[in-house]
């Protein structure tokens, strides 16, 4: 286990499936954060998912749940209850520039107020297509001195990374009615999250967003969650109904127009079908995320 300084108890979850060689890279290159984890913990599916992830620097905790970004996150709440403070949830193809975790710490101890956080991003794969390890890192190391330094409220944080106070975040689990890739469980949960303190996007707290895409659900499925999983946070009451439409609206026009041509490594087509499936079943009165499962 990685011993950090004194102060608060923070320690690092990094749910998985599908990515060995990427998670282990991911996990090793944590033992360079400026101030280390008190531990890392990878919340995964089988054996596969992890293989030579024991190697890594670090020494990190290996859990094993039923598949599903949700289930996969709550087991590893359910392990660390009693022994962390803070909880840094990152996404297993976000790399974090090495001052992150000294930073999301000197946050928390300044605010006590302050309940969750996410990082300004340098650059988000999801967004351009991708990036390698090697250019998420150049990408950090030429990063522009921000000063001073920005800090925005927000009424919910970004899964890629986030920062989450324990004590504050007592009883709340991530809803596992969002299954499998769990899209917009993030703002399910730090919409909850929010309403127990103050949350913020901080630019001290930073890194890259790969986007990498290998392993992930497929693009009918995907397209399904696109607007199911909004129209059941919506009626749950932890996605704004502003945000929730224009979310939906966004969706449905992008994978539209690109399907005419699509990206190499983005299935827009199968994203449009599930989006048009979903509105299909939102009319018959019948749209329920869960029905992924069946796909």
């Amino acid at each position: 286990m990685m011993t950090g300084s004194r102060g608060l108890r923070i320690f690092v979850v990094i749910a998985t499936v599908g990515r060995a060689g990427l998670v282990r890279r991911t996990v090793d290159m944590l033992a360079d954060q400026t101030r280390p984890a008190d531990g890392v913990v990878i919340a995964s599916v089988a054996p596969q998912d992890v293989a030579g992830v024991e190697q890594a620097r670090g020494s990190p905790e290996i859990l094993f749940s039923e598949k599903g970004l949700c289930r996969q996150r709550n087991r590893a709440l359910a392990a660390l209850e009693g022994r962390a403070d803070v909880i840094v949830f990152l996404d297993d193809d976000f790399i974090p520039a090495p001052d992150y975790i000294a930073h999301v710490e000197a946050l928390f101890a300044a605010d006590p107020g302050l309940v969750g956080l996410t990082g300004d991003l340098l650059a988000d794969g999801v967004q351009s297509g991708g990036f390698t390890v090697e250019q998420a890192l150049q990408i950090i190391a030429l990063r522009p001195e921000r000063f001073p330094p920005v800090m925005i409220t927000r009424h919910e944080l970004y899964g890629c990374n986030m920062a989450i106070r324990v004590e504050a975040a007592r009883g709340l689990r991530f809803d596992e009615n969002l299954p499998l890739y769990g899209w917009q469980e993030d703002v399910d949960f730090t919409n909850r999250l929010g309403r127990r303190g103050r949350m913020i996007a901080s630019s001290r707290v930073t890194g890259v967003h790969l986007g990498f895409s290998g392993g992930r659900t497929s693009g009918k499925r995907l397209g399904y969650s696109q607007v199911a999983n909004i129209v059941y946070l919506k009626r749950k009451g932890t996605m704004r109904p502003g945000f929730a439409n224009r979310l939906v609206t966004k969706n449905l026009f992008v994978n539209a127009l690109r399907s005419v041509k699509p990206e190499p490594a983005i299935d827009r087509r199968g994203r449009l079908a599930g989006n048009l499936l979903a509105m299909m079943d939102c009319l018959r009165g019948r749209v329920d995320p869960r029905r992924i499962l069946d796909m």
